[in-house]
């Protein structure tokens, strides 16, 4: 059974990657990406075949890339843009399929709650898109199936939700994080990134070793951190990484918000920073803070501690 990671390149998609090299033979394994070439060669000379594509392939492209695979990782689309995500994603499994794929893993998010198909959160839009016409092509045809992981918040990510606050950044020395949230719970339940590629690589094996028994066919999964976290007790750790052990949160209006310069300079105009800005009302309504023990599971011991991350990916 042939496995294909699309796109194979970024965090997730470089992490899992990594991790199912380990797990599976490397003649059954295919990356695609939009730059083949910059595919790190321990993965290449180890025998795994590397093919071109990107989201913005054509379809006939995409198609070619996707020939022989049985089984393709389909990692989201970059964006919290709704409209485009799905514009191209939902293009690019129909090319899967008619490519032959029988099953897709989609890396979906961990807004929602408990597996809930609606959020406040704009970016998850898209996710929920996608888990509908997978579970729709799914009814429709026997021998199509899926499994949505929904990859938790990255323990990596605080930035998009701290006014992209960098502890290893001295020179903006801010005594506050201005964000339209007031810190406190309930929050996020933080999760290193290469544990979820970790976890998405051995879901993906174990479905390829026994695909009768795997027990998440047509559902989803939600990988979550081993504890909640409140935006509060984030921040006091970015702090004390940063020599700022004071550092606090003060709740801004959205409207504030947008008009920061630093959001301003990321997000490029102050709609795309008013959409971003209902990720918090989705923290709000507790839908960033579920634990679920899959993880744990899935690993076969405990998560990592969101605060030794930090301390780690901040240094």
């Amino acid at each position: 059974m042939t496995v294909g990671i699309f796109p194979a390149s970024g965090g997730l998609g470089g992490s899992t990657s990594n991790h199912l090299s380990k797990l599976l033979p490397a003649k059954d394994i295919v990356l695609i990406n939009r730059h083949p070439e910059k595919t790190p060669s321990h993965l290449t000379e180890g025998g795994i075949r590397v093919r071109r594509a990107s989201y913005e392939s054509s379809a006939a492209e995409l198609e070619e890339a996707f020939a022989g695979i049985d089984v393709l990782f389909l990692i989201s689309y970059p964006s919290h843009v709704h409209e485009y995500r799905v514009k191209v994603q939902l293009p690019a499994i129909d090319a899967a399929r008619r490519a032959g794929v029988k099953h897709i893993f989609y890396s979906s998010l961990g807004f929602g709650g408990d597996l809930q198909d609606r959020s406040l959160a704009v970016v998850m839009q898209a996710h929920l898109d996608t888990e509908k016409y997978l579970a729709k092509l799914a009814s429709e045809d026997a021998a199509f199936t899926y499994t949505s992981i929904r990859e938790g918040l990255y323990s990596e990510s605080t930035p998009i939700y701290t006014a992209f606050f960098d502890p290893r950044d001295r020179a903006a020395a801010v005594d506050e994080i201005l964000i339209p949230h007031d810190g406190s719970g309930p929050g996020i339940s933080w999760v290193k990134r290469d544990e979820l590629g970790e976890a998405s690589a051995r879901l993906i094996a174990g479905y390829v070793r026994d695909r009768e028994g795997f027990p998440y066919v047509n559902k989803k999964v939600l990988l979550t951190g081993n504890r909640e976290w409140s935006l509060a007790e984030t921040v006091k750790v970015l702090g004390e990484i940063a020599g700022k052990p004071n550092l606090k949160i003060r709740q801004i209006s959205v409207d504030e918000y947008v008009k920061l310069p630093q959001v301003q300079a990321v997000f490029g105009s102050e709609e795309k920073a008013r959409t971003w800005a209902t990720a918090w009302e989705a923290v709000r309504a507790g839908e960033t803070a579920v634990v679920t023990p899959e993880l744990e599971k899935i690993l076969g011991r405990k998560a990592e501690e969101f605060d030794v991350t930090a301390r780690k990916y901040w240094a």
